[in-house]
């Protein structure tokens, strides 16, 4: 009971009477855990529990057979012919946009009278209210079923965009969408195929086998009877597959957001320092009397724990609000660049809650355990002596400089590391020694630039510089911290304002060479890294015919797994990209040379993505599965490809047309002869194409959605470095306030001398916008170090590009500019504090 009340009047009662200070530093905590927080519950929802919008009505099926371009149906008779009780569920499987609401549904197309046949209500994957409409409507193709919570009811109309056709459909039942399931629009099977034009094929066949063999078994047996391009795997591989290759996107994700908390580490050190020196009195008495060095260390480290256990506390429902935002952010993300997907629901469960408490609170107690430890060691007689304590850190600051040359060379070897199971490990420890090796290099970069530009200060902004210059020097201690604390987080809004400015710049750069031709055509609605719907072939070679019209590029892509992971096949026409591209290969050889291999052979090239995802070099052989063969192809080379972290394969369009006799494109490339005005032709494009849902893009127009695309895909990273900084900044008004308490004396006594409050004022502010100054050439210069282990290790390792490195100049001045704006109006209140000193009671202490 005694320590309790000890420890209550030496180290809470304090922290109530200054109530500024502390509210600052607990929201610091509390911002840093609520990041995480909301980071790993938006990661969880959006990636973490990732669940395939095609996964809809799935039911409980073990197996699932799939092929590049379909599986062809008479698969589904060599299954049925079997001598085995399979239930066999084939599917169409695509998008459909409602056309008043512009959203976007899964289409699935059923065999609706097995399923209105009906399994038991346990294994059932899709009810009907009537199966008897089944049979009622089939061959009226414009029958539809939807989930419930589309809020249609039969009867109703709707017209439903589905490829390049908008056509008009009747609701004639709804089912229950729950436990889940995405709402989705379902139709017959046949049905389906008539409103895609995929005659002959179906998606995915969903199997449930029976207990009597494993899972293995069955795959073996149902293997040898299917074609050898035809796959059969466990159901839900999909999922699985694309959960794995979202793995990289959360993990960075998940280390960007520690980034608050380490600042808020520095912030938390530096406050325990301050009540160290300002308790340095009472820590002597107590000690006199009795206190071990235990009871100290004790103490303070309760004090840490302390703010932190308040900060997580409050941390804990900011993070679920902010959580709300950051799976919105995150969604679109993995939308617009990875997989069409149903986010999870948000979920604070016992597990997350846990998790943020014990990292809020272990990294204050962590931070705080050096200069606790420090004040537990000091002998009694000591306390009072401020002054040892400051030289022992300026005796110091040469050691640590020497410890700091060491770290970054541990970080330049770390950083040629190759990367541990598709992971940048090494990359994150080299970012971390760095960060370290910072933090012990500021106290004697402090000290230099202080004691040389000390009298030029003093010329330039008069006396107040010059003492605000020393008193920096002087406390060396909490001026490094602080330093050190706010240039982290500039030098991490440096880093990623480099890498991101640097990968937009690539971008621009590529899309030039990428994107020559004059208006670009595609299905409409809405764009996704796996959604291919296709443009009528009709349509592609009337608008072919056009007298305005010089050539058009047919594109067609499908998606594929490639051991193990998803990736895109795409098919173009070779003489027109020999005629107007200029493709960037890592051979450096000519567009020309290297697409004159592909044309009509078994040969392709691979992005760089998917070269470095699957090992893959010029010369290799990769075997694909196309329709329900497995062809194996020679890599003539690889490109530069920016368009989908999945990596894509390229081969020329006779060569697919052969394995996969498909015409329809899924999008085209209109060049327009040089004499005829580009509106001219688009209006006869327009005409051409009444009848046709489809977007037309002018080159202009497509560069700017890619880059709208690009700006939302960085949206989260840089809110999260936002918060970091707005950490670092209310620590450097936190730490000045507590300066200015600390220094009551010293501050009173110039008062009592005579010095002016507008001098007071300004002593305080000179030192705000010094503190400011060095962060922002410390952040700035490690800033830098980090954005090459950002750009060419991390980003290298865990997606696969190469970028090319460039200076967001005007970027990078604004954002700094702000920073240092708010770190010297992070000073006014405490100048205001040092104002309001009354000179005579702080001398009469004295």
């Amino acid at each position: 009971m005694a320590r309790l009340l000890l420890f209550y009047r030496l180290m809470v009662r304090p922290l109530i009477e200054e109530p500024v200070r502390t509210s600052l530093t607990v929201l610091a905590i509390a911002l840093g855990v609520a990041v995480v927080l909301a980071i790993d519950l938006a990661g969880t929802a959006a990636a973490g529990s990732f669940r395939s919008s095609m996964e809809t009505l799935a039911g409980d099926n073990d197996l699932e057979i799939i092929a590049s371009g379909g599986v062809p149906e008479r698969a589904v008779g060599t299954l049925s012919a079997l001598p085995y009780p399979l239930r066999i569920s084939p599917r169409i499987e695509d998008y459909a946009i409602e056309a008043n609401t512009k959203h976007s549904f899964p289409l699935l197309g059923l065999d609706l009278i097995a399923e209105g046949e009906g399994h038991d209500d346990i294994t059932s994957s899709f009810r009907m209210e009537r199966p008897q409409d089944a049979l009622k409507y089939l061959g009226r193709y414009d029958s539809i079923w939807v989930g419930q919570s589309l809020g249609r009811k039969p009867g109703d109309r709707v017209t439903l965009l589905i490829n390049d056709q908008a056509r008009e459909y009747t609701v004639r039942g709804v089912y229950p969408d729950a436990n889940g399931n995405a709402a989705a629009i379902v139709m017959d099977l046949a049905a389906a195929q008539y409103a895609l034009n995929r005659y002959g094929r179906v998606d995915r066949i969903l199997l449930k086998a029976p207990s009597t063999a494993s899972l293995e078994q069955w795959q073996r047996r149902l293997q040898e009877a299917l074609p050898p391009g035809v796959e059969v795997r466990t159901a839900g591989t999909g999922t699985i597959e694309n959960r794995r290759m979202l793995a990289a996107f959360r993990w960075n994700l998940r280390l960007l957001s520690y980034i608050a908390l380490v600042v808020g580490a520095f912030l938390i050190y530096n406050t325990i320092s301050v009540s160290v020196v300002r308790r340095r009195a009472e820590i002597g008495i107590v000690r006199a009397l009795g206190a071990s060095r235990g009871t100290v260390l004790a103490a303070f480290l309760g004090e840490s724990a302390t703010f932190a256990l308040i900060g997580a506390l409050l941390g804990l429902p900011l993070g679920r609000l902010m959580a709300s935002g950051a799976v919105r952010l995150m969604s679109a993300t993995v939308e617009a660049l990875y997989v069409s997907s149903t986010p999870g629901a948000i979920e604070l469960n016992a597990g997350a809650v846990l998790t943020a408490m014990i990292i809020g609170v272990g990294v204050s107690v962590a931070s705080a355990y050096s200069p606790a430890r420090e004040a537990s060691l000091v002998p009694p007689v000591e306390a009072m002596a401020r002054g040892r304590r400051e030289y022992a850190a300026r005796v110091h600051k040469t050691r640590d400089l020497f410890y700091a040359v060491l770290l970054g060379i541990g970080a330049a070897v770390a950083s040629r590391a190759p990367a541990i199971a598709a992971k940048p490990l090494f990359g994150y420890l080299a970012t971390l020694l760095l960060i370290v090796a910072s933090a012990l290099a500021i106290p004697a970069l402090v000290d230099v630039t202080m004691r040389l530009f000390a009298h030029l200060l003093g010329k330039i902004l008069g006396v107040e510089a010059t003492l605000a210059s020393r008193s920096l020097s002087a406390s060396l201690r909490r001026t490094s911290v602080l330093v050190g604390a706010l240039s982290t987080a500039i030098a991490m809004m440096t880093a990623v304002g480099i890498m991101v400015g640097s990968f937009r710049q690539t971008v621009l750069l590529w899309m030039g060479d990428q994107l020559p031709a004059d208006l670009y055509l595609r299905p409409a609605g809405e764009a996704a890294a796996d959604r291919h719907p296709t443009l009528s072939p009709e349509l592609a070679d009337k608008i072919a015919r056009l007298p305005g019209v010089a050539t058009i590029d047919r594109l067609r892509e499908y998606e594929i797994s490639y051991e193990g992971m998803p990736a895109g096949l795409g098919s173009v026409e070779l003489r027109v990209l020999r005629s107007y591209h200029k493709a960037d290969f890592l051979s450096g050889r000519s567009t020309s040379d290297v697409l004159g291999e592909l044309r009509d052979a078994n040969a392709v090239i691979v992005s760089e993505p998917f070269a470095n995802k699957h090992r893959v070099q010029r010369g290799d052989t990769i075997t694909l599965p196309l329709g329900d063969t497995k062809t194996a192809f020679r890599v003539a080379d690889v490109f530069y490809d920016y368009s989908s972290e999945r990596g894509g394969i390229l081969m020329d369009r006779n060569t697919a047309l052969r394995y996969l006799p498909d015409p329809a494109p899924s999008n085209l490339a209109i060049y327009i002869s040089p004499d005829v005005p580009l509106e001219t032709v688009r209006a006869e494009i327009e005409q051409a194409a009444a009848g046709h849902s489809v977007l037309i893009f002018s080159n202009r127009d497509l560069r700017g959605e890619a880059l709208r695309i690009f700006d939302r895909t960085f949206a989260i990273t840089y809110a999260l470095e936002a918060v970091a900084v707005l950490v670092a900044v209310m620590g450097v008004a936190g730490a000045l306030l507590a300066l200015v308490i600390d220094r009551r004396r010293e501050l009173g006594l110039l008062r009592f001398l005579g010095a002016a409050s507008a001098q007071v004022r300004k002593l305080i502010m000179v030192e705000a916008g010094l503190l400011g100054l060095l962060a922002t050439f410390a952040g700035v210069a490690l800033g830098f170090a980090l954005s090459l282990i950002l750009v060419f290790v991390i980003n290298k390792q865990s997606f696969g590009w190469t970028i090319r490195f460039h200076w967001p100049v005007a970027v990078l001045l604004s954002a700094l500019a702000v920073v240092y704006a708010a770190t010297v109006l992070a000073g006014l209140y405490p100048a205001n504090v040092a104002v309001r000193l009354n000179p005579i009671e702080v001398v009469h202490e004295e």
